[in-house]
């Protein structure tokens, strides 16, 4: 992990099918990173993923659907356009699953080798 703009950057996984980000199509998140595809966000339809090629903002606590989490806004990694959020902590038991795991909006990416 390393720092880029007061941001910490996530890795994405290599593989023929990658999620790219709508805006300048960089690489944002690979099909075997998926998780779920039953989640919603701002946009409209998401996914949780395991991992992204991301840029991450600063910890807030916010009520969702599922309840209060402490999640961090995500950027693109190389044109800073907001993607979703990451889970970093979730207040209920039934939740834990999402900590450390990302939503990105479908409205937001292209998908690349499908």
């Amino acid at each position: 992990m390393g720092v880029f703009d007061g941001f910490a950057v996530r890795g994405v996984s290599p593989g023929p099918k990658v999620f790219k980000c709508i805006f300048c199509k960089v690489d944002s998140a690979s099909l075997d990173a998926i998780v779920s595809k039953d989640f919603n966000g701002r946009y409209g339809r998401a996914y949780l993923f395991k991992n992204g090629n991301v840029c991450l903002g600063p910890n807030e606590d916010r009520h969702l659907l599922t309840g209060l989490h402490t999640v961090n806004d995500i950027y693109c990694s190389s044109c800073h356009q907001l993607l979703g959020w990451r889970y970093e902590k979730a207040y209920d038991e039934t939740q834990k699953y999402k900590e450390g795991k990302y939503i990105l909006e479908r409205a937001r990416m292209v998908k690349e080798g499908w």
